[in-house]
C-alpha cells in the first residue's frame, strides 16, 4: 500500500517548521540536516547530526525545549498550523519503543495480579502515546491525574475494575 501524501496544509506546516528549525540551529552553531519524517502518520521533523547529544540534552530536556520553540514561532507565522513533532537522531522513536514495551510487560503484570501498576512519571507527549496505545486493549484501560503537574503518571488499570476513574482513554 502506498503512502498517502500529506495534503498542502501540512507541507506548507512541515516546510515552514523545518526552515525555522534549521535557521535556529544554524545560528546556534549546529550542522544539521533536517528531513521530514512521517512516523505512522504522525508528521514531523528529524534532525540529522554529528553531534546529538547536546541538542537532546538530559533525558531529552533539550528536545523538548527545541520542539517547544519551534511549534511557538510556528504558530506565530501561521497561527493555524497543528503542532509539529521534532525528533533528534531517532532519539524520541527509540525513546517511544522502549516505552510502550515497558507498558505491555506492565500490563501483563497487571492482567495476571488483577491490581493496578504505575508507570515512572512523563510528559504529555509520551502520556498521550500511552493512553493511544491502550485505548482498545481488552484488559487494560490507563488513568492519569488531572492536574497542572508537567510530569504525571499513568496508571494501568484491569477494566473490570476501572469504572469511576477519571481521564480514562
Amino acid at each position: 500500500m502506498m503512502p498517502v501524501p500529506p495534503d498542502s496544509a501540512i507541507m506548507e506546516t512541515l516546510e515552514t517548521a523545518r526552515e525555522i528549525l534549521d535557521t535556529m540551529l544554524g545560528y546556534l552553531g549546529f550542522v544539521v540536516q533536517v528531513e521530514f519524517d512521517d512516523q505512522e502518520g504522525d508528521p514531523g521533523l528529524q534532525v540529522i547530526t554529528a553531534e546529538p547529544k547536546p541538542l537532546i540534552g538530559r533525558q531529552g530536556e533539550r528536545l523538548e525545549d527545541i520542539q517547544y520553540l519551534v511549534n511557538r514561532l510556528l504558530q506565530v507565522r501561521l497561527p493555524d498550523a497543528a503542532r509539529v513533532r521534532v525528533d533528534i537522531d531517532h532519539y524520541r522513536s527509540n525513546q517511544e519503543y522502549r516505552l510502550i514495551e515497558e507498558a505491555e510487560r506492565l500490563a501483563e503484570r497487571v492482567v495476571a495480579t488483577g491490581k493496578s501498576a504505575s508507570m515512572e512519571p512523563m510528559n504529555s507527549f509520551f502520556r498521550r502515546k500511552i493512553h493511544t496505545h491502550f485505548a482498545q486493549h481488552p484488559a487494560i484501560k490507563t488513568w492519569s491525574p488531572d492536574d497542572t503537574a508537567r510530569l504525571k503518571r499513568i496508571t494501568l488499570i484491569p477494566r473490570q475494575s476501572a469504572t469511576g476513574a477519571a481521564n480514562e482513554s
